[in-house]
């Protein structure tokens, strides 16, 4: 059994550290030498304080009672009813995390949502270097949503380009809608950030919500004649006043996504060690840019994994930028995934 304060070996790592805390069921986090709080199966630590409750090698886990989970309310009208005033065809991609205020604790499901009174033929796909991989396809009544998939962290570091084609109709239409066709590239930085999900109408959960649908203006301006076309444009003109110049401010703090995702577009015959030396190489960059730019503070977001990436930004950030000082990143914005550097010298 392991508690709290044990001193514990990585079974499959070099390294260790000291228990600090139980992270649920199967999860701590362990101090590690150069101080930071790495979360880590309890299957893969050995006791050193107390080897012989070492099991074959795997340690026994604290019993944690697992509280029931109520069954999210449903604010939105029953399937396949129509609702008066839902005459536009507004369909939504929504991203739904079990936890909102800790999105990385869970799986984060997936959701196509038909906020219209108008019958959806839907095709949901993943596209790869211009493949495409059908994930879902089916039909969606009026003014209900359709699960599609469920991501989890392990995810975040790969995700594919989403891809949405769409056929709308409803009885009685006298003329037939173009198709929908989009594509969304979402840069996971938002599934560590808390703000990113909203109070929304189509879920009791706070939710990620991207609008597929294009708007209503652009779609049936084809149809407008001459005289309706000069209406519109003239009630623009009353309504847009004239543009603002925004004076630019210089940035208080800047994000940098080390997922390699991000960084390159292929990694095939790269080994980890090229991959790692690919991430340092963007750490060192954006760190004298951002010191050039007399940028406040900087935030590497390195995910969790089994936190190489993490020590070798900390090893890069004490022996070329020892003047300034480093500490995790905000865990409410980038749970255990990031590190934040103060720009001003010690």
């Amino acid at each position: 059994m392991i508690k709290v304060g044990d001193r514990v070996k990585f079974l499959n790592d070099v390294g260790g550290g000291i228990v600090t805390g139980f992270l649920g069921k199967n999860m701590v986090k362990v101090e590690n030498e150069d101080g930071f709080e790495v979360p880590y199966p309890v299957s893969q630590l050995l006791n050193v304080d107390a080897p012989e409750l070492n099991r074959g090698g795997v340690s026994v886990t604290q019993p944690v009672e697992e509280t029931p989970k109520e069954e999210p309310v449903q604010q939105k009208a029953p399937k396949g009813k129509i609702v008066k005033g839902k005459e536009s065809p507004d369909f939504y991609f929504c991203f739904v995390p079990e936890d909102s205020k800790n999105p990385l604790a869970g799986d984060i499901e997936l959701h196509l949502v038909n906020d219209s009174n108008f019958t959806v033929l839907f095709r949901y796909a993943h596209v790869n270097e211009g493949s495409y991989q059908t994930v879902s396809h089916g039909t969606i009544e009026p003014n209900s949503k359709e699960e599609l998939e469920a991501i989890g962290q392990a995810d975040f570091s790969e995700l594919p380009e989403y891809s949405f084609q769409l056929i709308y109709f409803r009885d009685g239409e006298k003329d037939a809608n173009a198709p929908i066709t989009k594509k969304f590239r979402v840069n996971p930085v938002k599934f560590y950030k808390e703000k990113s999900f909203r109070a929304n109408s189509f879920f009791s959960e706070n939710a990620l919500v991207y609008q597929i649908s294009e708007n209503i203006l652009d779609t049936e301006i084809d149809k407008l004649t001459n005289d309706d076309l000069r209406k519109v444009i003239k009630a623009k003109e009353k309504k847009d006043p004239s543009p603002v110049v925004a004076h630019k401010k210089q940035a208080e703090i800047v994000e940098v996504d080390l997922h390699i995702s991000q960084l390159i577009d292929n990694t095939t015959g790269l080994s980890n060690r090229e991959i790692l030396d690919i991430q340092m190489e963007k750490v060192e960059r954006e760190m004298h840019l951002a010191i050039e730019s007399r940028v406040k503070r900087i935030v590497f977001i390195h995910g969790v994994g089994q936190g190489v990436l993490k020590q070798e930004v900390a090893k890069l950030l004490k022996s070329k930028f020892s003047k300034y000082s480093f500490q995790d990143a905000s865990f409410q914005e980038y749970g255990y995934g990031a590190t934040m550097v103060i720009l001003r010298r010690k």
